[in-house]
């Protein structure tokens, strides 16, 4: 018979006993509640993974004060014509956009960039991005304190896919409103306006406007407004020479003739990319856009 150590068995049962005191009180102690005792704190969450690719990342930017009801979302999307650029880009609104819409969430995202050299990443990979990005908020919209009120932003290539997905996936996310910065609104029209973007649409779409039209119509904001498109604002310079002027005036006849809520503001004499005086105007152009839809 095997002789039991009965020092050791008593040392055994003695800690046990204690650590389970431990975590009886501390699940007990009324001065544990982990629910906060006041309005939440400002916080950042910095390359947040939407998905398994290291491009699928964003950075969250939740106000002080949020809550479910009450925190509206603005998810901006960089440009960089589909290859190139990263969600840094908002840093340099950042500031303004906290200034003029304080009560809003705001959230940066990366998405997969076409590769010119491998051919990876054609689209829709840009646009199914948008799409999981805008999922993964709205699935963490009550960890993060926000509402699902969404308004989506965008620059160049990234105005794009903001009023795509606006247009396109009515169904994913409840859109609010669209805002978009000298963006391409169709890519079939787009093609022809010089060497650059036909090089670029060929290898991005896998073929031309002739080769491959479904790929050209479904990649285009402006062959999905309807009348209950979410309501538009967007700026393009007269001299701008990547995207041409004429991209954002067809997109104010599509919305015109569909009855959509919009705004189209022409800035005289610049060109794809605007001045700091001109961004902090807009910007509250924006805002004020946005307070006539509540």
């Amino acid at each position: 018979m095997q002789k039991v150590d009965f020092s050791t068995l008593f040392k055994h049962l003695a800690a046990s006993t204690f650590f389970l005191g431990i975590l009886f009180l501390s699940s007990c102690g009324s001065t544990d509640d982990p629910i906060p005792d006041g309005p939440l704190p400002a916080l950042e969450l910095f390359d947040s993974s939407y998905g398994q690719d290291a491009r699928q990342v964003m950075d969250i930017f939740l106000p002080a004060g949020r809550t479910l009801e009450n925190t509206p979302v603005m998810i901006y999307i960089h440009g960089g014509a589909w290859i190139d650029g990263s969600k840094d880009e908002f840093l340099q609104f950042k500031t303004a956009f906290e200034q003029a819409l304080p009560d809003f969430a705001f959230v940066a995202i990366n998405y997969r960039l076409f590769d010119f050299i491998t051919n990876a990443n054609r689209f829709p990979t840009q646009e199914n991005d948008v799409i999981a990005a805008i999922q993964h908020v709205l699935e963490n919209r009550v960890n993060w304190n926000i509402s699902d009120e969404l308004y989506l932003a965008g620059a160049s290539a990234g105005g794009h896919l903001a009023l795509l997905h606006a247009y396109k996936h009515q169904e994913v996310g409840n859109i609010q409103a669209v805002l978009a910065l000298f963006p391409p609104t169709d890519l079939t029209t787009l093609y022809d306006f010089n060497f650059l973007t036909q090089s670029g649409l060929t290898a991005l779409l896998n073929g031309n406007p002739q080769s491959n039209p479904d790929a050209y119509f479904q990649s285009s904001p402006v062959n999905f407004i309807n009348p209950n498109s979410p309501p538009t604002a967007f700026f393009h310079g007269t001299v701008d020479t990547v995207v041409p002027i004429s991209q954002s005036d067809l997109l104010a006849s599509k919305l015109e003739e569909a009855g959509v809520p919009y705004e189209y503001q022409i800035i005289e004499g610049q060109g794809h990319g605007f001045t700091p005086a001109t961004y902090a105007t807009i910007i509250s152009q924006i805002s004020a856009f946005i307070d006539t839809l509540n």
